[in-house]
């Protein structure tokens, strides 16, 4: 998440920067370091921004599943967290997916493949860089 994505993120939850700290456990300063750049979003708190603006966008229609997407075999279904906590509308924030038939050593590796994939793509495309 770059620091222009953090802004509008915080903006879209209609967050001072005082109210984003609280709410992500953090302190001010870590939030005007991220707004400026001057520190790397770390992978828990971009997490949590995700998980949040997921619960506030207003989507219609039926939510589109990961494994429908990507059209999973059923064994690799069966041996990813997603689907067996019937999760497949936020597997990007669910660790340990099965992407590809493999897991992810780290959130950055994960969020590299969940960035181009259509179920995470669906949720934030519009917001990202806006």
């Amino acid at each position: 998440m770059t620091s222009k994505e953090f802004k509008i993120f915080r903006s879209r939850l209609d967050r001072t920067q005082k109210e984003m700290a609280q709410l992500l456990g953090i302190s001010i300063k870590a939030v005007h370091s991220y707004e400026q750049g001057w520190r790397k979003i770390p992978g828990h708190v971009e997490r949590q921004i995700y998980f949040l603006l997921s619960r506030t966008l207003q989507r219609t229609g039926e939510k589109k599943k990961c494994w429908d997407l990507l059209q999973c075999p059923e064994e690799q279904m069966n041996q990813c967290p997603a689907y067996e906590f019937k999760s497949g509308d936020v597997c990007w924030f669910v660790n340990g997916t099965r992407c590809g038939g493999k897991t992810h050593g780290s959130w950055d590796k994960k969020m590299e493949e969940c960035r181009s994939c259509d179920v995470f793509l669906a949720l934030f495309d519009d917001m990202q860089g806006s």
